[in-house]
């Protein structure tokens, strides 16, 4: 994308940060923590001198399988941090005052520590002081949270934990000692506050979530999110403990139940570009709602068909195109001939009998250059793009498209694979003629419009435009798999409802 995306890319990593936070509580006995941001515009001195990659906070996705082992699968999230959302927490008593992100896609509180001495992002942000609470209670037990750039590590303590005007006792959290990379240094936040489920809790921990449930703080066993997309207005949102807030969203919530303690995850169904069925999960997904990721982030199969439909730039692959080329008329034959879609690949060679689909995109995309292709990478590189294009084709034939535009298509997707960084440009005059991009959960179609879901950065002439959606493989049983990110939960009001574990989304306010 060169240096003008590479500047984008920091632009969206620094857009929003921490400006002040509000707490409230009234008489309907809900805690209401406002988030508040700030814009920066200065922000072409850091790009120079850093590398896009380490630009990109990495979420490694612990995914728990029903199958032996599976657990130890992991699969990685880049997150460009265009739009976090911040709130403030204190910790000890009297409280030491510490900026989080609030994070439904993790479990664990943390926070720099006092004695983190040799990594140069602690100096730049508060950092925990044990000798000076009352409450402090020691633990030692080590601790590490792994990210694609490095790893946050250190040991749990136990202290108490102001959120709102709620007192959280005996908390245990993490003091981080190391904060590696640029990631942890450019940002304005302190640490996390988890709010996921304590089977992904590193240590097992008790999240903070449960402590205020089990020690009867909140009214409800049930949070919600707000967020303020009006990058011109100064509130940042709001995020409620205990219930949720009418004014916040219109009309009625959609409920779908959490299939799978850990993540928020639940089913959802199939996804619509311009009302048109991408034929992918039509037969069901899995998503996560995760307000710490801040893109829309989903399998390749239907991004790709999104950049397609949006005229987003990726990076082109021959080898997609060579797949086309030496098998595409046959693929077309086979699903003519009624052949089951699952076991074309296999037929011609290019994928193992006992593979099923998207089984080899596990953790990167399937375009990343970054790995040393081996005979063997080629072969998955080749099985892979030999299951979209059955997935591609398929949805074409359904709508009874000919043999010429078929192929045509299948070569026009390939073009708009995504790129290794997980990046899309688009052009920011053709926002008005962009198609809607919809999600079916819970039978409700939920749409998202262009300037919804487009990223803007600058003004004018000097604006860059950014894809909100990304690509994310995670094969079968806990796949495919769509993490649903600040560019969803922004557009829906999300509420946790962690007593009749559901999630429920309804337009924002």
């Amino acid at each position: 994308m060169g240096t003008n995306l590479n500047v984008s890319l920091v632009a969206l990593t620094l857009l929003f940060l921490l400006s002040t936070t509000v707490y409230s509580t009234s008489n309907d006995g809900l805690l209401r923590v406002g988030l508040k941001k700030r814009k920066l515009n200065q922000i072409n001195q850091l790009s120079g001198r850093v590398d896009s990659k380490e630009l990109n906070a990495v979420r490694n996705y612990r995914i728990a399988g029903n199958m032996e082992n599976s657990d130890t699968d992991i699969v990685g999230l880049k997150n460009y941090m265009d739009a976090q959302y911040f709130g403030e927490i204190g910790i000890g008593t009297p409280p030491q005052k510490f900026t989080v992100i609030f994070d439904t896609g993790s479990s664990n509180l943390w926070v720099p520590s006092a004695k983190c001495y040799f990594s140069v992002a602690c100096f730049f942000h508060s950092k925990y002081k044990s000798s000076q609470s009352s409450t402090y209670k020691k633990n030692g037990k080590s601790a590490a949270i792994h990210y694609g750039t490095g790893a946050i590590s250190g040991f749990f303590s136990q202290d108490s934990v102001k959120v709102g005007n709620l007192i959280v006792k005996e908390q245990d959290f993490i003091e981080a000692t190391r904060e590696p990379g640029i990631t942890f240094l450019a940002s304005k936040f302190d640490g996390i506050l988890g709010l996921g489920f304590q089977e992904i809790s590193v240590g097992n921990a008790v999240p903070v979530w449960y402590s205020m449930v089990n020690q009867g703080l909140v009214k409800q066993p049930v949070f919600s999110f707000w967020f303020n997309r009006n990058a011109e207005e100064e509130e940042g949102g709001e995020i409620v403990f205990g219930g949720v807030d009418p004014n916040h969203y219109n009309g009625e919530h959609t409920y779908v139940p959490v299939t799978q303690k850990g993540y928020w995850q639940f089913d959802m169904g199939d996804v619509l570009v311009d009302g048109q069925s991408t034929g992918f999960c039509a037969g069901g997904c899995s998503a996560i709602a995760d307000s710490g990721t801040s893109l829309l982030a989903g399998p390749t199969t239907v991004i790709t068909q999104i950049n397609h439909a949006i005229g987003a730039s990726g990076v082109i692959s021959q080898e997609c195109k060579e797949v086309v080329s030496q098998y595409g008329k046959t693929i077309l034959e086979m699903l003519l001939s009624e052949t089951q879609p699952q076991k074309i690949c296999s037929q011609l060679g290019l994928c193992s009998s006992g593979r099923t689909r998207h089984e080899s995109m596990i953790i990167k995309s399937v375009v990343d250059k970054n790995i040393e292709k081996s005979s063997g990478g080629l072969r998955d590189e080749m099985c892979t793009f030999c299951e979209m294009s059955v997935v591609w084709m398929q949805n074409q034939l359904r709508q009874n498209e000919t043999e010429d535009s078929i192929m045509n298509y299948v070569n026009e997707l390939c073009d708009r694979l995504p790129s290794p960084m997980g990046e899309s440009a688009v052009d920011c005059s053709s926002l008005s003629s962009m198609p809607s991009v919809s999600f079916t959960i819970g039978g409700k179609v939920f749409d998202l419009s262009a300037d919804q879901y487009i990223l803007q950065v600058g003004e004018g002439a000097a604006a860059q435009c950014i894809s909100g959606f990304m690509a994310l493989d995670v094969p079968p049983p806990r796949g495919p798999l769509w993490i649903l990110g600040d560019v969803f939960m922004g557009q829906f009001h999300t509420v946790f409802d962690y007593g009749n574990m559901t999630v429920g989304f309804a337009e924002a306010a």
